[in-house]
């Protein structure tokens, strides 16, 4: 029984263009790359509450040659960072139970041989300045939003971690 009631600008149309208009970057189409990011031997942990993002976020970075380890809570990422020692994690902020702020706190608390210094990406749909600012204050040191495009997510990863891209973006 709710009315909302939206009111939107007139937009106002010009009868001739003088330049292209701006297109979001988000904007549609994909990125492609001259090279693909050199992953290969990599180890990824992903860390998502939900589990569809979780099988799609380890099929596309296990096609460019990371192996990949999912964990669904900051409890088990906690337990991979000492089995599985990953080079980069990729973490949700918004989970149940510890968010990623708390996982990252826990991981940057660590000794330096399990796992302190590990790179990690906030990979959220909180996509505001404020909350880049939050993340990487935290001691993430990229904040990806939701949605992001595989190569975009593939290079971040290279990056975190050290490795080039030779090539560049088409």
């Amino acid at each position: 029984g709710t009315t909302f009631t939206v009111n939107l600008p007139i937009m106002i149309v010009h009868g001739e263009v003088r330049e292209l208009p701006r297109v979001h970057p988000t904007a549609g189409g994909s990125i492609t790359l001259a090279a693909r990011p050199w992953l290969d031997g990599l180890r990824v942990l992903i860390v998502d509450d939900e589990p569809d993002t979780l099988a799609m976020l380890e099929i596309m970075i296990g096609e460019f040659g990371a192996e990949v380890r999912c964990c669904s809570s900051a409890a088990e990422a906690l337990v991979a960072m000492d089995d599985f020692k990953p080079d980069v994690v990729v973490s949700d902020i918004e989970m149940p139970g510890e968010d990623g702020y708390q996982l990252i706190a826990k991981i940057r608390a660590r000794d330096r041989g399990r796992g302190a210094q590990t790179p990690a990406i906030a990979l959220t749909a909180y996509a505001r300045a404020e909350d880049r600012v939050r993340a990487l204050a935290a001691g993430y040191q990229m904040h990806l939003a939701k949605p992001f495009e595989p190569a975009e997510l593939a290079v971040v990863i290279a990056s975190v971690a050290g490795r080039s891209v030779k090539g560049s973006a088409v």
